[in-house]
């Protein structure tokens, strides 16, 4: 990352703009998104092939509910890196805008891919979440059954796995599975999202 900023501006300004660049890191982290952007946007523009600052960029736009210009920068960032990491977010964006065949081209590439099985449940997440779009629900909960079993020591996207399966069977119909799985969430974790007010809502 050094050597892209120096190369955009000389080894003074590459110091300036790592600063700002660590800032927007900062505030990103924080969730202060706005402030992230209006610090990475200058970044980008004076070092347009680094790849971790577009990265961050689009992951910015991203949270702001910009989705092509967040896909348009995560496009670049994996150009520039050959990183598969954001793909599940990338996909999202695809689905946001309603590009149902490029979020399942993007999956599957992922799976290709083997990420660590973080990564590939983030993209099993869009999958189903693109599914469901079009009320395939059947197919969506299919996508997502690997995670379904119960585990002793549950990952955090295992929960959010079954929350999704738990909100799609409701949407299915088949509330006894829904209310299972709510209960589930609950055991593990009381303060999950809105767990136990949809367990409640399912009596």
């Amino acid at each position: 990352m050094t050597s892209e900023l120096t190369t955009a501006g000389g080894a003074k300004r590459a110091g300036r703009l790592s600063r700002d660049l660590g800032l927007a890191a900062a505030a990103y982290d924080a969730g202060r998104h706005a402030d992230a952007l209006r610090l990475l946007r200058p970044i980008v523009e004076a070092a347009p092939n680094a790849g971790a600052a577009r990265e961050l960029y689009g992951l910015t736009l991203y949270r702001l509910g910009r989705w092509k210009a967040a896909r348009t920068e995560l496009e670049a960032a994996r150009a520039l890196t050959g990183s598969f990491e954001q793909l599940p977010v990338l996909a999202d964006c695809e689905r946001a805008l309603g590009r149902h065949v490029a979020v399942e081209k993007l999956i599957e590439e992922l799976r290709q891919a083997s990420p660590p099985p973080e990564i590939m449940a983030e993209g099993r997440l869009v999958l189903a979440g693109s599914l469901a779009d079009r009320g395939r629900f059947t197919d969506a909960i299919a996508v997502l059954a690997p995670v379904e079993p119960d585990r002793a020591r549950p990952k955090p996207w295992h929960l959010r796995a079954w929350y999704a399966l738990a909100d799609l069977y409701e949407r299915a119909g088949d509330v006894p599975r829904a209310r299972q799985l709510f209960r589930r969430l609950v055991t593990r974790d009381p303060e999950f999202f809105d767990a136990v007010d949809r367990l409640s809502a399912l009596g």
